[in-house]
């Protein structure tokens, strides 16, 4: 009797489990729900990972209000010599409102790979807008698992109204532990079921739904009036401080590198967007007029600690108070693997009077271009300072030289203007849009609006862009268009190869072997080694040239042999090395002029003689080689 009691009792307990496992399994069945992992197949190219585009929905309450971060594909299998990172963090981390190579991760990206061309770099942006260290942690926590080489972090900023921040619209309350409980739970179909049945019931008792028409921080703002060091204000931090010192840990138990940067935000050219009333010591929009006036008396020490401390009491929190950077050093302080990227004082460095506005800044924290460049720079430097790429960098180029260089279009820089001019239309900036100029629209201008406003795509703009250069004869717009496209599709052997030959066509001749030598890589090509070993020579690299002329030997599309001119390059290659044991041999040296000579490299030519009659002004091979050349110069003229 009592083992009957005792299974009825267990049957009733079990029930209850059973059902709910049975309605799982057909909501799953039935395809209802989404699957929240972290990365999903690339459906491009097999072998390939990408980031879930439904991976931030278990993070809003309101589904309507997720967002869609990058897709950038990496190798499922990591493959020998590549260095990973990945790149956690919100709307600044993305590179609102440029995107694209716009964001501090590309030109981060862009620098690593002219500082070490024979490295492979995978830089894998999970940033998501509207989100805080919740998403930064669940998102973290799943990268052990992919091998990363480093982890870079830029978060804070959106700690009160990011999804689950607790003055969001998504908040449960500020509780980390139970917040991490409802996300875990919202991995069954069944919790998606109940979340958006709450959600439409909540939508019928307010009378209305999402309206998408407010812009994203409107949406998202529930508390709009935090005081400093209030119980919400404390929560914020504590929530801050508890979910990167769990990621911290995790990753320092696994010995990944972690480089994570302190924050920066408009302080001189923002004023506070909610302030408490009155000329009190707590009343942010006081502090700021005395910031105003010790600024333009000239007093900027006093200027930069009331602007700080205007920027502190600013009910509206949207800008990370300095509370936050303080947990930052203190996490790099606590943990060996852990490093402070310092961008706020490469900000102050490149700032007037030491102080942050609108010369790095758009509006209250998204950096200009300019602004994104510095922040990859000082991630580059703390790479660079820790060796984690290389012990040598001695290719490293400059910050000057990666900013005249960096792919970035016109139509990239517009679209951010504009995208900022929509932005600041809205809540909580309110500023009136200026008018409208009374001209043409350049057709830079016409591909950034229809980008804003979603009529095309950013490859579509980039496409359209590149036609347009290409019909007015802008060659250097056309290569800058493409080297961007390249940065975009860095497994599209295609671009790197019309980059190549554009900067050949510029006589770009070093800038055109790094974007053939990409392609070849991806693409082993006939045409790809027949300009590669033509530059090579030319460049008087015989040796690395070698390699492809016999790859374009044994592949060769032409009707003309390429074998005397692979037994000239083996014997030029032999000469030059015994020359480079004896650079004031003049035999030598007019071998390699009179062999250039005879395949048309009138450049290389041109070298050895002058180094020739260095050593020996009278030679006279030397002096007939140097005619030689000076009779081919003037037919061309």
């Amino acid at each position: 009797m009592k083992k009957r009691i005792w299974l009825f009792k267990g049957l009733a307990l079990l029930l209850p489990l059973l059902a709910l496992a049975l309605a799982e399994g057909l909501l799953r069945l039935f395809g209802y729900g989404h699957d929240y992992r972290l990365f999903v197949d690339d459906p491009q190219r097999k072998g390939y990972l990408i980031m879930n585009p439904h991976a931030s929905e278990r993070y809003f309450t309101e589904t309507e209000n997720a967002t869609v971060g990058n897709f950038e594909p990496f190798r499922q299998k990591k493959s020998e010599g590549t260095f990973r990172i990945f790149v956690l963090g919100e709307s600044t981390t993305i590179g609102y409102p440029y995107f694209h190579n716009g964001s501090f991760h590309r030109w981060l990206h862009y620098r690593l790979l002219h500082t070490f061309p024979g490295r492979n770099f995978e830089i894998i942006n999970l940033s998501l807008t509207a989100v805080n260290s919740y998403t930064v942690f669940g998102f973290g926590k799943q990268l052990i698992e992919y091998e990363p080489d480093a982890v870079l972090i830029y978060t804070g900023h959106n700690e009160y109204y990011g999804a689950m921040g607790v003055g969001s619209t998504s908040s449960l309350g500020g509780h980390p532990a139970l917040v991490r409980l409802v996300l875990k739970l919202r991995e069954f179909r069944l919790m998606q079921l109940l979340n958006r049945t709450l959600a439409g019931v909540r939508k019928i008792a307010s009378g209305g739904t999402v309206d998408l028409r407010e812009n994203l921080m409107k949406r998202m703002a529930a508390d709009q009036q935090i005081p400093y060091g209030s119980d919400t204000y404390q929560t914020g931090i504590d929530q801050f401080k508890t979910n990167l010192n769990d990621l911290c840990q995790l990753f320092s138990e696994r010995r990944i590198p972690v480089l994570i940067s302190n924050l920066v935000s408009n302080e001189k050219d923002l004023k506070p967007f909610i302030s408490a009333p009155g000329t009190t010591e707590k009343s942010a929009q006081y502090q700021y007029s005395l910031a105003n006036q010790a600024y333009t008396s000239g007093h900027f020490r006093e200027a930069k600690q009331r602007f700080s401390r205007a920027k502190e009491l600013d009910l509206l929190r949207f800008r990370a108070p300095e509370a936050i950077n303080q947990v930052i050093r203190a996490l790099a302080a606590h943990y060996p693997n852990v490093t402070e990227v310092d961008a706020k004082a490469v900000f102050e460095r490149n700032s007037p009077n030491g102080i942050l506005g609108k010369e790095t800044l758009l509006e209250h924290v998204h950096p200009n271009l300019y602004g994104y460049a510095l922040l990859s720079d000082a991630f580059y430097e703390a790479l660079k300072k820790k060796r984690l790429i290389a012990a040598d960098w001695k290719n490293e180029i400059s910050f000057d030289q990666v900013r005249k260089q960096m792919p970035i279009t016109p139509v990239d820089s517009l679209k951010g203007v504009f995208e900022m001019m929509i932005l600041k239309e809205g809540w909580p900036f309110n500023e009136r849009m200026p008018p409208e100029e009374k001209r043409a629209k350049t057709v830079e201008e016409q591909l950034a609006g229809a980008l804003v406003v979603k009529q095309i795509s950013w490859r579509d703009a980039m496409d359209q862009l590149l036609a347009h250069y290409q019909k007015v004869n802008n060659p250097q717009g056309a290569l800058r268009v493409t080297e961007a496209l390249s940065l975009e599709y860095p497994y599209e052997p295609g671009f790197y190869e019309q980059a190549g030959k554009l900067s050949l066509n510029l006589n770009q001749h070093e800038q055109a072997v790094w974007y053939l030598k990409k392609a070849f890589q991806l693409e082993e090509t006939f045409s790809t080694a027949q300009s590669l070993f033509i530059t090579l020579l030319k460049l008087d690299r015989p040796d690395e040239a070698l390699v492809y002329l016999r790859y374009a030997a044994a592949h060769n599309e032409t009707k003309f042999s390429l074998n005397e001119l692979q037994t000239f390059v083996e014997q030029l290659v032999a000469v030059k090395n015994r020359y480079l044991t004896d650079t004031t041999n003049v035999l030598m040296s007019n071998q390699l002029a009179a062999g250039y000579l005879k395949f048309a490299n009138t450049a290389g030519a041109a070298k050895y003689v002058a180094k020739s009659l260095r050593t020996d002004p009278r030679n006279a091979v030397a002096l007939q080689l140097k005619s030689q050349l000076q009779a081919i110069k003037n037919e061309s003229e």
